[in-house]
Order: C-alpha cells, then sequence, then structure tokens
C-alpha cells in the first residue's frame, strides 16, 4: 500500500509502535476518561427504566465494563478475520437502548421477573447478532441500501425516542412518576439535574481540550457529590455486594422475544453502518489508508468483530458493543494511534468490571443526576442524526423520505391505537417507532427513483412549494 493512500498527520506514536509503559498508560487513561461514562450509562438507564434490582443492576454494569474490555481488545488484536487492528475502543451502544427497554417491559407487563427481562433481551440481542458478521462480508453493497439520509433518519429516530427516559429521568424516574406522581418533578430533583446540566454545558464550552472532553465526567461527579450530602444517595444498598464479579454466561437464563427479533436486526444493520464510518474516521486520525485493499479489509474484519463482540455481549449478561467515536477525538489530541495503548484500556476495562463496588456506585445515581447528563447525551443522539442527513443533498426524493419516515415512525409513538387491528406480533414488531421510521426509509431508498430530472442542487426544494 502506497503512502498515497494515506491521510498524513502528525502523529507522536503511529499504529505499530510501542510507547514506554508510563506514556502508554496515561494515554490509555485519557481514553478512559472519553468512554467510561458512554460504556456504563445504557446498562444504568435501561435498569432505572425497568426497576431492576441494585444488586442486578450492578452486575450488568460490571459486565458492560468486563465485555467492553473484552471486545476491546478482540477489535484492536485481530483475531484472524474479527477486528479491525486499529486503535479502535468497544463500548456498549446507545442504538439498542429504547428496543432493550421495549423488550424488558413487553415481558414485565406479561407478568415476567427482572431475570426473565433481562434474558429476554440478551436472548432477542444474541440471535440477531450475525447480522452484522453476514453483511461485514458485503460492505459496499451495503452502503448503497443504507445511505447516509437512511441511517440519519434511524439514528435521528432513536435519539428522539430516548428523550423520554431522559426527561423522565430528570423528573425523578419512571418508578417515581408511576407510584408517587405527587412528588415526581420536585423542586430538589429539578435542582439536581439542574446541577449537572449546568456543569456539563460550562465544562463543554471550554476552551482547555481535557475539560471539555471529560464534560460529562464532571457534570455527573458534581451532581453526585451534592445528591450524597442531601442524603439522595442510598449507599446502603451497596453494602451487600460480593467482592468479585464473575462472568457467569447465561447468568439469568436464556429466551428471545421474536416480535422484537426484526427490529434488533435493523438496529444491527445500522450499526453496521456506523461502525463504518466510525473505523474509517480511525484509520484517517491513525495516518492509515483510507482506501484499497488494506482499508477495506480492516473496516470488513472491524464490522465482523463488532457482530462478534456483540454476541460475546450478550452471552456474558451485557448489551451490544459497538465501537466508540469519541476516541478518535483523543487520538486527534494525544496524537498516539498506537494499537498497544488499546492493550492497556481493554486490562483496565476488564478489571474494573471484575468489581462490583464499581458498578455499585455507578448503580445508586439517582435518577434526576443521571437524567441531567442523559438529556444532553440523548439529544447529542438525534442532533448527530441530523448531521448525518445533512451530510447527503435534501432533494424532493430525499424530503418525501424523510417526511413518511418521520411521519410514520413518530405517529405510532403518538397514537399506538392506530396499530389496533394489528395481529400481536406485527403490533409488537411495528410498535417502534426505529422499527417503524426505518424500514420505512429503506423501503422508499430503495423503490423511489434516484432521480427525477435535473435539478439546481441550491433549489432543492422549489417544487415541494
Amino acid at each position: 500500500m502506497s503512502d498515497g493512500s494515506k491521510i498524513q498527520v502528525d502523529m507522536i506514536y503511529s499504529l505499530e509502535d510501542k510507547p514506554p509503559v508510563g506514556q502508554a498508560f496515561l494515554a490509555a487513561l485519557q481514553h478512559m476518561m472519553a468512554i467510561f461514562i458512554g460504556i456504563v450509562t445504557p446498562a444504568i438507564v435501561i435498569s432505572g427504566a425497568l426497576g431492576l434490582s441494585t444488586e442486578l443492576s450492578s452486575y450488568l454494569v460490571s459486565m458492560s465494563l468486563f465485555v467492553s474490555g473484552v471486545a476491546t481488545f478482540i477489535q484492536i488484536r485481530k483475531i484472524g478475520p474479527i477486528g479491525s487492528g486499529l486503535l479502535s475502543i468497544q463500548g456498549t451502544s446507545f442504538t439498542f437502548l429504547s428496543l432493550c427497554i421495549g423488550i424488558g417491559f413487553a415481558v414485565k407487563n406479561g407478568g415476567g421477573s427482572e431475570a426473565e427481562m433481562v434474558a429476554a433481551i440478551f436472548g432477542t440481542c444474541l440471535i440477531a447478532s450475525p447480522v452484522e458478521m453476514i453483511f461485514s462480508r458485503f460492505i459496499p453493497l451495503l452502503k448503497k441500501i443504507i445511505t447516509p439520509l437512511v441511517s440519519g433518519i434511524v439514528v435521528t429516530l432513536i435519539g428522539m425516542s430516548l428523550i423520554k427516559v431522559g426527561i423522565t429521568d430528570i423528573g425523578g424516574g419512571a418508578w417515581l412518576l408511576a407510584n408517587k406522581p405527587d412528588i415526581f418533578a420536585n423542586p430538589q430533583n429539578l435542582m439536581l439535574a439542574a446541577i449537572v446540566l449546568v456543569t456539563i454545558i460550562i465544562f463543554n464550552r471550554s476552551s482547555n481540550k481535557w475539560l471539555r472532553m471529560g464534560s460529562i465526567v464532571f457534570g455527573l461527579v458534581a451532581g453526585y457529590i451534592v445528591a450524597s450530602i442531601l442524603g439522595v444517595v442510598q449507599f446502603g444498598k451497596i453494602s451487600s455486594l460480593k467482592i468479585i464479579a464473575a462472568p457467569i454466561p447465561f447468568r439469568y437464563g436464556f429466551s428471545i422475544s421474536w416480535a422484537h427479533v426484526i427490529p434488533m436486526a435493523l438496529l444491527y444493520l445500522i450499526t453496521t453502518v456506523e461502525s463504518i464510518g466510525d473505523l474509517t474516521a480511525t484509520s484517517m486520525v491513525s495516518g492509515e489508508p483510507v482506501e484499497g485493499e488494506v482499508y477495506m479489509k480492516r473496516i470488513s474484519g472491524g464490522v465482523f468483530g463488532d457482530g462478534v463482540n456483540s454476541a460475546i455481549a450478550a452471552v456474558f449478561n451485557s448489551f451490544p458493543n459497538t465501537t466508540f467515536s469519541q476516541n478518535n477525538g483523543v487520538i486527534q489530541m494525544t496524537g498516539v494511534a498506537s494499537r498497544y495503548v488499546g492493550y492497556w484500556i481493554a486490562g483496565l476495562l476488564a478489571l474494573f468490571g471484575l468489581f462490583p463496588i464499581v458498578g455499585g456506585l455507578f448503580s445508586i445515581i439517582p435518577n434526576s443526576v443521571l437524567g441531567g447528563a442523559t438529556i444532553i447525551m440523548f439529544g447529542t443522539v438525534a442532533a448527530s442524526g441530523i448531521r448525518i442527513i445533512a451530510s447527503s443533498i435534501i432533494d424532493r426524493r430525499g424530503v418525501i423520505i424523510m417526511a413518511l419516515s418521520f411521519g410514520l415512525g413518530l405517529g405510532v409513538v403518538f397514537v399506538p391505537q392506530i396499530l389496533n387491528h394489528f395481529p400481536p406480533f406485527l403490533k409488537s414488531v411495528f410498535g417502534s417507532a426505529i422499527t417503524t421510521g426505518g424500514l420505512t426509509a429503506i423501503f422508499l431508498n430503495i423503490i423511489l427513483p434516484r432521480s427525477l430530472g435535473k435539478q439546481k442542487v441550491d433549489e432543492p426544494m422549489k417544487d415541494m412549494v
């Protein structure tokens, strides 16, 4: 591969360089700051939404860290065709959060226990995980079907679906809303959320790169401290946690929510496209090829690794994993793209995951504190979707696809009674904004003609007026 296929960047340590132990450890800690909250948040949000016990919630957080460590090692080490071989960090994906909550509620509403809820979530995630492995072999074809317009619509719908969870947490959480609505959104809860929110905004707008990178961490710490002073944090709940959290395959059993398999497969498909973008960015900021044979092998291996790692996650009681884009910013800032730094990151994540006290401290974060952070994080997901959409030219065809996808996707959520006469299975499948809107976008993207005559780029919507 010639140097002409690479983006020239100023690196201190390139992909195959081995930094001294001290520098490698320091670089690893900087990556950890960028990813730690992102890895544990899905487990905390899902546990809170479904009303899971502190012990179970703590274990899910621990396994999120442990699995992310194992998955990161696989992705970086590249075992056969599995993995990209780049400094690409794996973490728990926000993409699946809303659907996982939906599966849990479906089981809960049917009288299932908390163990049965998580068993159905992990089982459904496992059975759909081969989608990424299969499509990793057909990357060029996939990019023609799942265009930026389609993936942007789905990502936007994911963010919009999660905003309800975030705003509910700000008020005190779903349990408080359902059981004690009179004290939901009381001044104390709103104040705690505001402290987190304002702290994040202040640090995010800082000119210091390190403060900006850790803004969410600092916001949650500030809220956590204030909540502790007010006596809101219930430390007693974690006093009985075990010393070691053993990774036990299928600890809570195995079952499948068949009605959610198709929506789950769709999300894996969308995640495939997102991973392609993340891996391309990682390759670019690392000074590695962004075209050609080496590049395509890394992309295919990285997406394959995503699927394998998500299957491993389901087996070890965690949620689907994906590549984390925020680490690309750390690579740019530090000038360190060495994959050997990734081994330190993987080791630290797996180590933290073995100690329940780490997960316990996160699992007892008050809902209002968590909500102050997640409302920004979920809103950012929606904003990211809009940015993806904006990366393509929105002509008449694009407007029609967006209009129907958003209209039908959000419509089934706002007025679920529209599905009253559907069979129960189809009602479960199409009751999600992500599924209905995403499938609509894919279908229309395939059947609608690509061009309806010449049209000026700067006047894409004149015929809509």
